[in-house]
C-alpha cells in the first residue's frame, strides 16, 4: 500500500514564490519615477520588437519585467478592459486603480490555483493633472498590490537600483533630469557593482524610454527615441536614429520570451 505524498499549503506557496522570484531576477530591471512632466518609464533594452513599456489608455501606462510571453497577455487584456470600460461608460472611468485591481485578481488566482505562477512584475501607472494626482501601482506576481510614490524600479538588481534612485530623486525632477537619474541608476546594477565604482554607461540606442506627458491633452504616452534620449544624456546620436522624428522610437524588451526578460 502506497503513502500518499503530502506537502503542506505553506511550502507549496513558498515553492511557487521562490519560483517566480528567481525568474523575476533574472531580467533586466525597470525604472518608473515621476518628475514635473510627468511619469518617466526606462529599461535597459536591445530589442526593437518586444516592448516592456506600452500605453493602456489616455493617461494610463504599463510596465512589466518577466516573462514576455505572460507580461504580453497581461498587458493585452489591460487594454481591452480599458477598451471596453471607456466605451461602456467614460474615457475618464478608465483609471490606473481600476486595471491595478484587475490586475491584482487576475495574478493572485492564477498564483493560487495554478501550478506554476506568472514570472512577472508590473507597474500601472497614471498621470495627472498635478504631480500630487500621479497614480503608480506596483504588483507581483501574487497579486499583490503597493501604491509607490516619486519611484519604484522592478526585475534583477532592484535593490541596488533603488538605492541609487533614493539618494538622487527629489519633487520637481525635470524630463531630462529624471532620465538621467533612471540610466544611472539602471547602470548602478550588480553587474556594475562587480565592476568597481560607479555606475555602468548605457548607449542610448539600448534604451527603452517612454514618458506620461502631462502636458499633453488626451493619449499622454509617448515613447523616447534613442535621438532624444542621447540628446537627454548628452551622448552622441547613434547614425541610425539621427533622422528620427522625436519622440519616436520602437525600443523593446531585452530578451525573447524564453529566458524571462
Amino acid at each position: 500500500m502506497s503513502v500518499p505524498f503530502y506537502v503542506s499549503p505553506e511550502q507549496v506557496m513558498k515553492d511557487k514564490a521562490d519560483f517566480a522570484r528567481k525568474g523575476i531576477a533574472r531580467g533586466r530591471a525597470v525604472v518608473v519615477l515621476a518628475c514635473a512632466d510627468g511619469i518617466v518609464f526606462a529599461s535597459e533594452n536591445a530589442s526593437r520588437a518586444l516592448h516592456k513599456i506600452s500605453e493602456i489608455y489616455d493617461r494610463v501606462a504599463f510596465a512589466a519585467v518577466g516573462k514576455y510571453n505572460e507580461f504580453e497577455n497581461l498587458r493585452v487584456a489591460g487594454v481591452r478592459y480599458a477598451d471596453l470600460r471607456g466605451y461602456s461608460y467614460d474615457r475618464s472611468d478608465v483609471t490606473a486603480r481600476g486595471l491595478a485591481n484587475a490586475y491584482a485578481q487576475t495574478l493572485g488566482t492564477i498564483f493560487t490555483t495554478e501550478s506554476k505562477p506568472y514570472e512577472v512584475e508590473l507597474v500601472v501607472a497614471e498621470v495627472g493633472a498635478s504631480a500630487g494626482e500621479d497614480q503608480v501601482y506596483r504588483l507581483t506576481y501574487d497579486g499583490s498590490v503597493a501604491d509607490e510614490h516619486g519611484y519604484v524600479a522592478m526585475g534583477g538588481s532592484a535593490e541596488q537600483i533603488t538605492a541609487r534612485l533614493a539618494e538622487g530623486w527629489r519633487p520637481g525632477l525635470g524630463l531630462e533630469e529624471a532620465l538621467r537619474l533612471a540610466v544611472q541608476a539602471l547602470g548602478s546594477d550588480a553587474a556594475a557593482a562587480a565592476a568597481g565604482p560607479g555606475p555602468r554607461p548605457i548607449a542610448a540606442d539600448q534604451l527603452e524610454a517612454a514618458v506620461l506627458d502631462r502636458s499633453r491633452t488626451r493619449r499622454t504616452f509617448r515613447r523616447l527615441s534613442p535621438a532624444v534620449l542621447a540628446a537627454a544624456l548628452g551622448q552622441d546620436v547613434p547614425a541610425e536614429t539621427a533622422g528620427a522624428p522625436a519622440g519616436e522610437g520602437a525600443p523593446g524588451p531585452d530578451t525573447p520570451p524564453e529566458p524571462p526578460a
